[in-house]
């Protein structure tokens, strides 16, 4: 996840204190040799790995480098691959003494190639395709072999083609069909006519894309593309940043743009939502998710959407970035397979969304608190501002005056924060003890432990996670499992990064630069362990009670990324295990056996079956009608589903007695609130937590 545990500036400064640079001379006469030094300089000094460059290695950033510049492998022949191929051994040694040979000759053939393919799409699609022909495309194109003639090429490429042809062209058929159910004098187009408009509207999506790449697209652009390919080996979460990339990064940490709130990743065939940020416009409308994929942009002064699957991540950004109120229209491709456009209204990350708020709620004839911590805030620089653990404290002193029985702490798709944060958190529902141990990248260990012997809160504590919860949730969450204080309900793990990061501006190695801004490097430099020694590096944190949900069988966190670091344990430290007369176990056997008689939540478990099934099926019919009949099959599978949205319960949800005071005065709030209160009664989570705390009001254990 991007969110450090450490801020930025108290990373740097303990990265300072512990790997204690050595100085050293660089070349500074070229500037590509000179940001190499430093990152090969920085990575063998810094990085928690002792990562050996050898033939290996360099094997990886061979077919690295290759595959993130030709995903598709629609660009270089297999003999292109072999001319490379004098150089996969030795990418290691022209790292280390700068040389970039192998990089030159694969950017100047992946120029001409570019150049050579604009001829064969734009032949291809001046020509109509031909639905009727039975074929199919594998779309697994790690599995795919390059070609080894143009006539394999220019296969390969109408192929590709005509897969969003096709799709485009159903999508128009579709819609004709819909207007004239609405209105009988609509003239339903040829369908001639309609694969037509089809062609052309990629003709120029695609010439248009070939522009940027020539005209905007500098030799430093895929220079950093190399670059990564090489710092990425390390692991996931380790990456350079090029001037223009750090600039984009700052501006999206500071939260100073307009824009649908969402962190986006470029992959093969999709540009996916990686990250719903708090605070945004999706996340306060609630209509996208992790994990969807964005096909096209609309404007909302425009009828064309905009296809950006063949466009640079960053050139897809701009179209969906815009001033503070207007409105961006985006086709997606949700993670279930269906396809809609969605509207969002653009607007900045309103911090307030990301603070914590409370609600109570009341369940057989008791008040239960509901805590939702969106991040781990905290302000080194500005000790008076909001801090989450200081406005935790303040929410359970105001739920304690309400006479809550119960607390729920939701963690779900919070992606970390200060780690003091965390310390300072736990320490509120324990005497006192360790809460995390932290190893550096010099392999010393630190114990970070809560020293307060007060506990604010002793009664029931049920903390929610879910696969999107990461870093300092996890951590949280782990040593509450660890001392048994609370229950932990979730999906089958959470994310599963046991890794902090720092970002190091490169210009800070050299004194007197000449050669401008040299951008940074984001590396990782440490490791967290739980108080039982175990870490959550892939592993998460397991739940004590798993609840279904819809994507429990796709690919999500740490553990399915290129190059994570491995799992680990160190020595456990001394801690006493939370005495209490709630029994657990018994409350987790009653959660247990409610849901395997739950008949909404198998239907849940049926539908996370599907949606992988769909998922995993890379096989794309070029034929139209047994296109159509596939989606129609997939259609009428979706509407048996479609009882899932329909979930809801009879709760009442009210907020504190200070916030009804702040709403009478601010409506927005008000609203805001009735939304949070109208989705918690849609939320299973809530529901099996509350149970959950209604079944360890009674029952008891004696001691």
């Amino acid at each position: 996840m991007k969110n450090n545990i450490f801020t930025s500036l108290i990373a740097f400064i303990m990265c300072l204190a512990s790997c204690s640079f050595v100085p050293k001379d660089f070349d500074t006469s070229d500037k590509d040799n000179l940001v190499i030094q430093l990152i090969t300089y920085v990575l063998d000094q810094a990085h928690y790995l002792d990562k050996e460059i050898n033939d290996e290695f360099s094997e990886n950033v061979f077919n690295k480098f290759l595959e993130n510049i030709d995903p598709y492998k629609r660009y270089f022949y297999s003999y292109d691959i072999e001319e490379f191929t004098e150089y996969k051994y030795s990418i290691d040694d022209a790292f280390k003494n700068p040389n970039l040979d192998f990089f030159e000759l694969v950017y100047a053939r992946y120029m001409q190639r570019m150049s050579e393919s604009e001829k064969i799409f734009n032949e291809i699609l001046s020509k109509p395709f031909d639905f009727s022909k039975d074929e199919v495309f594998e779309s697994d194109f790690e599995a795919l072999d390059y070609v080894q003639s143009k006539t394999e090429l220019y296969d390969r490429w109408r192929k590709l083609l005509k897969i969003y042809v096709i799709e485009n062209y159903h999508n128009e058929v579709e819609d004709d069909l819909k207007e004239i159910e609405s209105d009988s004098t609509f003239q339903v187009r040829n369908k001639e006519i309609i694969e037509k408009e089809t062609r052309e509207s990629l003709i120029e999506t695609m010439n248009q894309n070939y522009r940027f790449v020539a005209e905007e697209m500098e030799r430093s652009d895929w220079l950093s593309i190399y670059i990564n390919s090489f710092v990425s080996q390390y692991d996931p979460n380790t990456s350079y940043l090029d001037p223009e990339s750090k600039d984009r990064f700052d501006i999206d940490m500071s939260g100073n743009y307009a824009g649908i709130g969402a962190r986006l990743q470029k992959k093969i065939d999709k540009v996916e939502i990686t990250e719903v940020i708090s605070g945004g416009p999706v996340w306060r409308d609630n209509i996208l998710e992790k994990g969807d994929a964005i096909l096209k942009v609309r404007q909302d002064d425009e009828e064309e959407a905009v296809n950006i699957l063949t466009m640079r991540l960053s050139e897809a950004v701009k179209l969906i970035k815009g001033k503070k109120g207007t409105k961006v229209h985006l086709t997606v491709k949700k993670v279930d397979g269906s396809i809609s456009e969605v509207t969002v209204k653009r607007d900045i990350v309103q911090l307030e969304e990301t603070y914590i708020k409370s609600t109570i709620v009341e369940k057989d004839n008791n008040e239960y608190g509901i805590i939702n911590i969106p991040k781990f805030y905290i302000d080194f620089d500005n000790q008076s501002n909001r801090d989450a653990a200081k406005d935790l404290r303040i929410e359970i002193e105001r739920l304690k005056e309400q006479g809550i029985k119960g607390l729920v702490i939701d963690l779900r798709n919070n992606g970390g924060g200060a780690l003091k944060t965390v310390v300072d958190m736990a320490g509120m529902f324990i005497k006192n003890g360790p809460v995390v141990q932290v190893k550096y990248f010099d392999k010393e260990k630190q114990i970070l432990s809560d020293r307060d012997r007060s506990i604010l809160w002793t009664g029931p504590l049920v903390i929610l996670v879910n696969e999107g919860s990461a870093s300092a949730s996890e951590i949280l969450a782990a040593a509450m499992q660890d001392y048994q204080r609370a229950i932990i309900i979730g999906g089958n793990q959470t994310w599963g990064k046991g890794t902090v990061q720092n970002v190091f501006p490169l210009n800070r190695m050299v004194r007197g630069n000449t050669n401008g801004d040299l951008g940074a490097l984001r590396y990782t430099t440490q490791k967290y362990y739980r108080i039982n020694g175990g870490s959550v590096q892939l592993e998460g944190v397991k739940s004590d009670i798993n609840v279904p949900y819809r994507y429990k069988y796709l690919d999500f966190g740490e553990k399915d990324s290129e190059n994570p670091l491995k799992w680990d344990e160190i020595d456990d430290v001394d801690y006493t295990i939370w005495q209490s007369n709630f029994d657990f176990n018994e409350a987790i056997t009653k959660s247990k056996e409610r849901m395997s008689n739950n008949e909404y939540l198998k239907l849940i478990d049926e539908n996370a079956k599907w949606i992988k099934s769909v998922r995993d099926d890379k096989l794309i019919n070029l034929n139209y009608d047994k296109f159509k009949k596939r989606l129609e099959e997939n259609s009428l599978k979706t509407k048996k589903f479609k009882v899932l949205n329909d979930f809801s319960m009879t709760y009442t949800f009210k907020s504190l007695p200070y916030e009804v005071d702040l709403i009478k005065k601010d409506s927005i709030l008000g609203i805001k609130r009735d939304r949070w209160h109208k989705s918690l009664n849609k939320d299973l989570y809530i529901d099996e937590a509350l149970n959950v705390l209604s079944d360890l009001r009674f029952s008891y254990i004696e001691h």
